[in-house]
């Protein structure tokens, strides 16, 4: 949140005796905050580094995914690793619901947050200038600083709400409350939407869309509602805004649910907001962790013990290991979404690439592996060393299939007719069962209802857990629906035994609470939660 730089201005004056020539410094830098935004070039140049956090994967020697985030701290997914058990010890603590203020992880998906916000603070604050550009520049940075703010009260639960550079000095920051967090996200994005393009030329892929705001505008307001005890009006402001996605044509959903991770997919039809990924980077882990911008999660999330001739995938380093209840969470006739979301040790064996079994996590070990961030041997890895496990898939943040299911939720839950969601959910649906046209091949919201004994919502969950398995919002889905619970896991798990309300959220670093004297409590009070 704040970045503190010792100087040791006090050795410095002992040394240097009484000489004053030692003030007159040139300075060496030619731009400082308060004057680099001046032209529509310098500006662009601040939104490109508020953009950059969100590509960080690796923060101060520690693995940094949403993804993995959201998939390991659920029943979705195990933590795994190698066969001592011990393997990247914060995120085994993040499996087991154990993770403390001193986890290294919980530091890094902080700072990543605080800094994008920071970054995004400069472009909105220092701008003077006042042009068709420089407006939409300020647009952009308001949706990146909401999107961080997102992802911090996800993880963390009500966070400090900083809109201004803060004295470096300043020990004053406490925990907002929760609709203080998510009122400055819909103001942000409000304010940003009228402002953002509906899209871009080719060359432009990622930049954020008019449709991009109001996808996580109608995210936040869906988080927000049921969070605040199914509250019907914001409900209704997250279809509203949802329909404006659906309603713009700008989306549509792909044909084949396989191909959404491909290897080179990129940026489909489908992408409302996707992530940018890049393996171009520079020398190798001396350089400064958050320049890493490539994907980290792809090498370590492969499958470890891999024979080294499979024909398609690279050995990897097993984390994000599928659990037995996500795969006995499909429907029988949901195969297709299921195998494209995980391969198993029988699909390997057909392809007669045995895994060597010992080096695995023997605590975690499924006999499954995420194929959604899969580990192509395609990958090319262009700097080699020990950067070679850096690719560059992107990640898709918001996709076309999750507006249709979150607008749906909306209208249930909210005023809207039953009769309207079951229509999206339908559409979702029938491209899960596969390629070309499916009607009549697949069953309805309404069969599931009749068939399986579910009620609408629980379809809605059914439909988003199989969905967007291994893509990051179980476990936020859990949360803010009220169903995170300890019998979520079997029994023996420790996350069952382990489970009470402090695991809902991360706790706030340890460095911030000790520097704030405790004005930043490590977990939020419940009286925050309104």
């Amino acid at each position: 949140m704040k970045t503190k730089i010792t100087l040791f201005l006090g050795l410095l004056f002992i040394s240097v005796g009484c000489d004053d020539k030692f003030l007159e410094i040139t300075p060496k830098a030619k731009y400082f905050a308060d004057n680099f935004f001046a032209s529509e070039d310098q500006v662009f140049q601040g939104l490109v580094a508020a953009y950059d956090p969100l590509q960080w994967s690796f923060v101060d020697g520690r693995w940094t995914s949403t993804v993995m985030l959201g998939e390991i701290w659920s029943d979705n997914a195990n933590a795994g690793g190698d066969n001592t058990n011990f393997d990247q010890p914060g995120w085994q603590q993040i499996d087991d619901l154990t993770a403390d203020p001193l986890v290294g992880e919980v530091l890094s998906f902080w700072k990543r947050g605080y800094f994008g916000i920071n970054k995004a603070n400069l472009v909105i604050n220092k701008t003077e200038l006042d042009t068709e550009l420089t407006r939409q520049y300020i647009a952009e940075a308001k949706f990146l600083r909401a999107i961080y703010y997102f992802d911090l009260v996800r993880i963390y639960g009500p966070v400090p709400v900083i809109l201004e550079e803060l004295d470096p000095a300043d020990k004053n920051v406490s925990r907002n409350t929760l609709s203080e967090v998510y009122g400055q996200i819909v103001k942000d994005l409000r304010e940003a939407i009228p402002l953002l393009p509906l899209s871009y030329p080719d060359a432009f892929k990622g930049r954020i869309t008019r449709g991009a705001a109001q996808a996580l505008l109608g995210k936040a307001y869906l988080y927000w509602a049921d969070l605040l005890n199914d509250d019907v009006q914001r409900f209704d402001s997250a279809a509203f805004f949802l329909n404006e996605v659906i309603a713009s044509g700008e989306y549509e959903l792909v044909d084949d649910y396989n191909q959404l991770y491909d290897f080179g997919a990129a940026n489909t039809s489908e992408s409302v907001f996707e992530i940018q990924f890049s393996n171009e980077v520079p020398g190798d882990f001396g350089t400064p962790f958050e320049f890493l911008n490539g994907n980290a999660m792809v090498q370590l999330c492969g499958i470890r013990g891999l024979c080294a001739s499979h024909p398609l995938y690279a050995e990897g380093w097993g984390f994000m290991l599928p659990t037995q209840s996500l795969f006995d969470s499909y429907l029988a006739d949901d195969q297709y979404r299921r195998n494209a979301s995980i391969i198993t040790l029988f699909e390997l064996n057909l392809d007669n690439c045995p895994v060597s079994s010992n080096q695995q996590n023997p605590t975690d070990y499924t006999g499954m592996w995420q194929k959604k961030y899969a580990n192509y041997k395609a990958y090319s890895t262009p700097n080699g060393g020990e950067l070679n496990l850096l690719k560059d898939p992107n990640q898709p943040y918001i996709r076309y299939a999750e507006v249709l299911l979150m607008y749906a939720e909306a209208l249930v839950r909210g005023s809207g007719a039953d009769a309207e969601a079951m229509t999206y959910i339908d559409m979702v649906r029938e491209r899960a069962a596969g390629p070309g046209d499916n009607t009549g091949n697949f069953r309805t919201a309404s069969q599931l209802m009749g068939q399986e004994g579910l009620s609408l919502l629980e379809v809605i969950w059914y439909e988003r857990r199989a969905e967007l398995a291994g893509e990051g919002d179980r476990w936020f889905d859990l949360v803010r629906s009220g169903r995170a619970a300890a019998n979520n896991f079997p029994s023996g798990d420790l996350r069952q035994a382990n489970f009470s309300e402090r695991s809902l959220y991360l706790p706030a670093p340890q460095v911030d609470v000790d520097f704030t004297e405790g004005k930043l409590t490590p977990y939020p009070d419940p009286s925050l939660f309104q």
